[in-house]
């Protein structure tokens, strides 16, 4: 496949390929008491004390919710095809059941009219982390019901949305709800047992599946869905066969706990057998569960950020200092459950403001494994981007090179995926906007547009520049 101009020497992707941002609903819209909205467990844990850096909350975010014309105009001006976005459940159903309460959904009306309006494609994700209180009160995910209702939610979004949307995401990376929502305690709801982390893990999957289904009969035969997964790039430390199985490990339930009932037919009798002390595989999962979570998508979201360097650790090892450096946060409880043995390592090179190793061939590996393993599925790179220490000069100007060199390597990565066979359609960088980086709160800036908090000014810096020539020439542009 040639991608090359013969006349620039640019990197040019296929005809068609679409150039994106994403964003999160409780990252950037503020109004969380407005029009008949309830607190989320992201609203009930950043306003627990210690959680969040600085005590800071999502209630007022971006204001995006009041200032999203100005927020299209951007992305219009910027040359941006395509705006991936999620939908805060408790805006749309603030119980999580029942029937959508209106003004929350007209809303996202109002946002899909005006992306249309300035032909920029609206790409909607149902879940992106922000569970009804009401529903965690009820016991989350780790319950079979919250599926059910998932279900159900996705109904009432199809029906509201369905002749505006035309692809539709069911989650965004449900590891991190399963692993660091329940095992690590790190993101919302803080719970820390391992047993309901696993539990979550198949009831986000039978949530999944539930809602392909309500999709499937409520949107038009053309719309396309999808699911993002933050699938991990793991490499062992060493070849040893001991650093091997923690590599193995790490990938089974970091990875192939969604990709197996997925898109494969069912669990790993791997990951089953590393679990097997802590959940009973044969009771939690009912019959028809991997049939009903297997229902056939049409694109898989990839989001990556950073490889996954593991070994085994060495005897005796707490679990939280063993997963200290796996990228996902600091806490006594391990995210890995029947992995707590597992030792991350930071990897080589330079780092972004997160500590993430800036590893452009990761990528890469990770387009072509998961390109390998499921041929003739189509793939979106849905997330990828880097938080640096953005400034914003006097002259009004923020000049964040580091940035463009990450998306200049990295778009490279996809495009020498596509060049190798890998069916790639698009790129969402992660983020439009500066916004509440979760339990980082406001101290990390992952955004293409600079946000001054206090007065919600948005500037874009040079990277969003940078990446809206590559929108509008459909190849990578020079730093």
């Amino acid at each position: 496949m040639t991608l090359v101009s013969p006349a620039t020497d640019l990197l040019t992707f296929p005809t068609g390929f679409l150039w994106g941002a994403a964003t999160a609903a409780y990252q950037i819209e503020g109004a969380v008491r407005e029009d008949g909205r309830t607190p989320s467990i992201w609203d009930t844990f950043s306003h627990t004390p210690g959680k969040v850096h600085a005590g800071d909350t999502g209630d007022q975010a971006c204001d995006h919710y009041h200032r999203f014309p100005e927020d299209v105009a951007l992305m219009a001006e910027l040359g941006l095809q395509a705006y991936r976005f999620s939908i805060s459940w408790s805006r749309v159903q603030p119980t999580g059941r029942g029937p959508a309460v209106e003004r929350g959904l007209d809303f996202y009306r109002r946002l899909t009219d005006r992306l249309l309006e300035a032909g920029i494609q609206p790409v909607a994700t149902l879940y992106h982390w922000d569970l009804p209180q009401d529903l965690e009160d009820l016991g989350g995910w780790p319950a079979r019901e919250t599926a059910e209702r998932f279900g159900e939610y996705a109904a009432l979004a199809a029906e509201a949305l369905g002749d505006r949307v035309a692809v539709w995401t069911t989650l965004n990376e449900p590891w991190c709800s399963a692993f660091l929502g329940y095992g690590s305690g790190v993101h919302a709801p803080g719970r820390t047992d391992p047993r309901d982390a696993l539990r979550a893990a198949h009831h986000l999957n039978l949530g999944h599946g539930r809602a392909v289904a309500a999709l499937r009969a409520g949107l038009p035969s053309s719309a396309r869905i999808a699911v993002s997964l933050n699938l991990h790039q793991v490499r062992p430390l060493t070849e040893s066969a001991a650093d091997q199985d923690a590599a193995r490990r790490i990938d089974a339930v970091g990875n192939r706990i969604f990709t197996g009932p997925m898109l494969h037919g069912g669990y790993p009798a791997d990951l089953r057998a590393d679990t097997a002390h802590l959940v009973d595989w044969d009771e939690l999962v009912q019959p028809g569960d991997e049939a009903a979570i297997g229902a056939p998508i049409d694109l898989l979201g990839i989001n990556y950020y950073t490889p996954t360097l593991v070994s085994a650790a060495a005897p005796g090892t707490a679990p939280g200092e063993a997963a200290r450096n796996d990228a996902h946060g600091a806490s006594d409880f391990s995210p890995w459950p029947g992995s707590e043995q597992v030792q991350f390592h930071l990897p080589p090179g330079d780092t972004t403001a997160m500590g993430w190793a800036i590893d452009p061939s990761g990528l890469y590996d990770l387009i072509t494994r998961t390109s390998r393993d499921n041929p003739g599925l189509a793939l979106l790179i849905t997330e990828n981007g880097a938080a640096f220490e953005d400034v914003l000069t006097p002259e009004g100007e923020v000049h964040d090179a580091e940035r463009i060199a990450y998306l200049q390597s990295h778009l490279a990565a996809v495009h020498r995926a596509i060049a190798d066979g890998a069916d790639v359609r698009g790129y969402f960088l992660w983020s439009l906007l500066d916004n509440f980086e979760w339990a980082y709160g406001y101290a990390k800036r992952f955004g293409a547009v600079y946000v001054d908090y206090p007065s919600q000014q948005r500037t874009p810096k040079a990277s969003a520049h940078w990446y809206g020539r590559a929108a509008r020439r459909n190849a990578i542009p020079e730093a």
